[in-house]
């Protein structure tokens, strides 16, 4: 991948990695559900708004409307309710760390896809050494979280699946305008969810403006706008590269838990960056590259 690549797949990452933090803020007052109906909802308009003021023209195929709503079930509606399921239950951290599996279920989905991206060596070692990053930071973690239910981590790994099947199944809709994507998508997952919010956990009440602030903040930054990157980046890098944005969430989430929580950061969290940072590297094939000019010119 390109230097400018790169940087929206860290951006994104950190970004992300802020919405569990948005989470814990929100499921104080409001249900899992109504936490997913107003994150799609609020990033529908935030998409359809901007798709309107770039004057893009929105396609109107029935069909069309109907697989990108199911794509957003898939892709939206069910994991951000199980991950806000999960914290209730689960510390944002170690959520935002179950959330870096979605690599190596990304390679595993994508090697087994029809005209899949095919797993090499390099991706195999960049996925191995990014789960082991992603353990590293989570010792700590789990040490401490004693009221971890092992149900919370099955809800946040079934999550992942969704996100590695999705990554796959949005390679069919290249020609449609990100824009355009992003809003019917979002908009499938808003029809979805806001009825089964309303029969679920019935009227938000919603009292804190913290509540308010963190709903708008995960609506427009962590979904709308980090759309509007995603399916213009995902079609250059492919469905594997782009899921490495969450092996960064983990270190963007305890960067801010430092910043806005005052959590401590152990020297064990700065091994595990650094061991991610070598996955990413073996994923992108720079390292490879590297390895292999170093060899051969040593043996000249």
């Amino acid at each position: 991948m390109s230097s400018r690549q790169w940087f929206w797949i860290i951006l994104l990452g950190a970004v992300w990695g802020g919405s569990f933090i948005f989470n814990a803020l929100l499921i104080r007052e409001l249900g899992p559900l109504w936490v997913t109906a107003l994150r799609v909802s609020i990033g529908a308009l935030g998409c359809w708004l901007f798709l309107f003021v770039r004057g893009k023209a929105v396609p109107l195929e029935p069909t069309l409307w109907l697989k990108l709503g199911l794509l957003g079930v898939l892709n939206y509606a069910i994991p951000f309710a199980l991950f806000p399921l999960a914290q209730a239950n689960l510390a944002s951290g170690v959520a935002a760390i179950v959330n870096a599996l979605t690599p190596i279920m990304t390679v595993i989905v994508s090697h087994y896809w029809v005209n899949g991206e095919r797993m090499s060596w390099s991706k195999a070692i960049g996925v191995v050494a990014g789960f082991t990053g992603v353990a590293i930071l989570a010792s700590p973690a789990l040490q401490m979280e004693g009221n971890s239910k092992l149900w919370a981590i099955g809800a946040c790994l079934v999550a992942t699946l969704c996100y590695a099947l999705a990554l796959n199944i949005v390679r069919s809709f290249r020609d449609v305008e990100p824009s355009a994507l992003s809003s019917i998508a979002l908009t499938g997952a808003a029809v979805v969810t806001v009825p089964v919010a309303f029969i679920g956990e019935g009227l938000p009440v919603m009292v804190l403006p913290t509540t308010w602030l963190a709903a708008l903040a995960i609506g427009l930054i962590s979904t709308a706008f980090t759309f509007q990157i995603m399916y213009r980046l995902l079609p250059q890098v492919g469905a594997t590269n782009f899921s490495t944005t969450t092996l960064i969430a983990p270190i963007s989430a305890i960067f801010l838990g430092f910043w806005f929580l005052g959590e401590v950061i152990l020297p064990s969290h700065f091994i595990g960056m650094i061991v991610i940072f070598i996955g990413l590297m073996f994923i992108d094939g720079r390292l490879p590259r590297f390895i292999r000019r170093w060899v051969f010119s040593t043996n000249e």
